[in-house]
């Protein structure tokens, strides 16, 4: 199989094994509230964006609605989120991070943070500042996509 080169010194294979190193060994640095990493992504989708209904909150985490049930179930019984009637639609049920999750939501936070200037800072003077241009831009064009969407 022939690898797409995206220039002289690394193939997008090769880039896309570091993007999977990076992100893992951030995410593995949060640890405040010891949760899975269902429970950690969506209690970071509801301090980030506010509160989805159990459907919504489900598809945009890319897992089941009997799946987000029973994690939306856990944190629910940790004090972490709370479920809340939909003003808009009196039937509808919203998930909505409670002031405790929001405070590990903010910690967890702050470890990937701390872990990922650890990781910049090891870097040389130039390799930091492509960093500090590369991810910002990579985040602009996720954030063009989903806006084409």
């Amino acid at each position: 199989m022939h690898k797409r080169v995206m220039d002289d010194d690394i193939s997008a294979e090769e880039l896309m094994g570091a993007v999977e190193r990076l992100v893992r060994h951030v995410r593995h640095s949060a640890n405040a509230g010891g949760l899975s990493t269902a429970a950690s992504s969506a209690l970071g989708r509801l301090g980030r964006e506010g509160p989805y209904r159990l459907t919504e909150l489900a598809r945009a985490e890319g897992v089941s609605q009997p799946n987000m049930t029973q994690v939306v179930t856990r944190m629910e019984r940790a004090g972490l989120v709370r479920r809340v009637a939909d003003s808009s639609d009196g039937r509808g049920v919203l998930v909505e991070a409670t002031d405790t999750g929001l405070e590990i939501f903010r910690q967890r936070r702050a470890e990937r943070t701390h872990a990922l200037q650890l990781l910049v800072e090891e870097l040389s003077e130039p390799e930091q500042q492509a960093v500090k241009v590369a991810l910002p831009a990579l985040a602009r064009a996720i954030q063009d996509r989903q806006t084409r969407s």
